[in-house]
């Protein structure tokens, strides 16, 4: 195994600690994060100028195609890729999610593109984003942020980082769902 193997594999065992078991996935109010993340990124900083970290993120309550190709879009703008999970208490803007915040979280690491898939903070949705100090945050296509806002906040907060947006993507066929919400639709239509 190489070492940024296995320091992911360190990274991803220490973010599943037993504070975030509740029904939501977390209690865990630093958002989950690695603090020898901190270590890492500041020896590395020395050695390797072009490296860069990137942030996704969003709910992945059930994941889907758009979801996969938001994150190996947003994996292909650097070399990590850290994806924060949102929190139930932080989705305010649809229905909240059907699965736990843990459950969701657990589901979006094991996908390849990712590096390492954290719990977000339940009160501030940029602290892990402070303590991960990434070069690039990517938003999916359809997400309600608006990009300028989170720009004109990581500069109050000295956090040098650009927002993107990553590009949409069209059904591979005829009956693909792109949509949690049109899942759960079908669902129940067909079994409801």
């Amino acid at each position: 195994m190489t070492d940024s193997a296995s320091q992911s594999d360190e990274r991803r065992a220490h973010s599943r600690s037993d504070t975030d078991a509740d029904a939501d996935g977390g209690t865990d109010t630093d958002g989950g994060t690695n603090t020898n993340r901190d270590t890492d990124r500041n020896s590395r900083s020395n050695t390797e100028t072009s490296f860069r970290t990137v942030i996704a993120q969003g709910t992945f309550d059930i994941l889907h195609p758009g979801h996969v190709h938001y994150l190996e879009e947003a994996a292909a703008m650097g070399e990590e890729l850290y994806v924060i999970v949102a929190r139930k208490a932080n989705v305010d803007h649809k229905e909240a999610p059907i699965c736990s915040a843990a459950q969701r979280r657990d589901v979006v690491d094991a996908l390849e593109p990712v590096d390492e898939a954290l719990l977000g903070h339940e009160e501030d949705i940029f602290v892990p984003i402070e303590r991960i100090n990434p070069d690039v945050i990517v938003l999916g296509h359809d997400q309600h942020h608006d990009p300028a806002a989170i720009q004109a906040e990581l500069d109050r907060r000295n956090i040098d980082c650009t927002v993107e947006r990553a590009s949409g993507r069209d059904p591979a066929h005829e009956d693909e769902l792109l949509s949690t919400r049109l899942i759960i639709e079908r669902i129940l239509d067909r079994r409801g």
